[in-house]
């Protein structure tokens, strides 16, 4: 089903978190669905720190060449999206992903089989 205000497809996920530690209970709803929109957006916020001058992130943004960003905190951002949407992306598949959409993609395409 594609989302209604981009039109890019939507992924099923669990609708309902429910999280227990000791005696503390907390239930979150999570969305139904995530679009390539909520990907790229979580993606932009993770890079904004790296931004170099007044350049947007884009798409076609080169990570490791177009933004300030080292390698190890290219890792930490990528453990924090794959927490983010669920999903185990490969050491081998993070070493072939150099742009944005390539990211996007990859967690996209990881989500939708599971």
């Amino acid at each position: 089903m594609p989302d209604p205000g981009t039109g890019e497809p939507l992924l099923r996920t669990a609708h309902k978190l429910i999280v227990e530690n000791d005696d503390l209970v907390v239930s979150l709803d999570l969305p139904l669905e995530t679009s390539r929109a909520d990907v790229m957006r979580e993606i932009c916020h993770h890079l904004a720190p790296y931004q170099a001058g007044e350049k947007p992130i884009v798409g076609e943004t080169v990570i490791s060449k177009d933004l300030t960003i080292d390698s190890l905190a290219v890792m930490d951002m990528v453990m924090e999206l794959e927490d983010r949407f669920d999903v185990s992306i490969p050491m081998n598949v993070v070493a072939e992903i150099h742009t944005v959409d390539q990211l996007a993609d990859t967690i996209l395409d990881l989500r939708a089989r599971r």
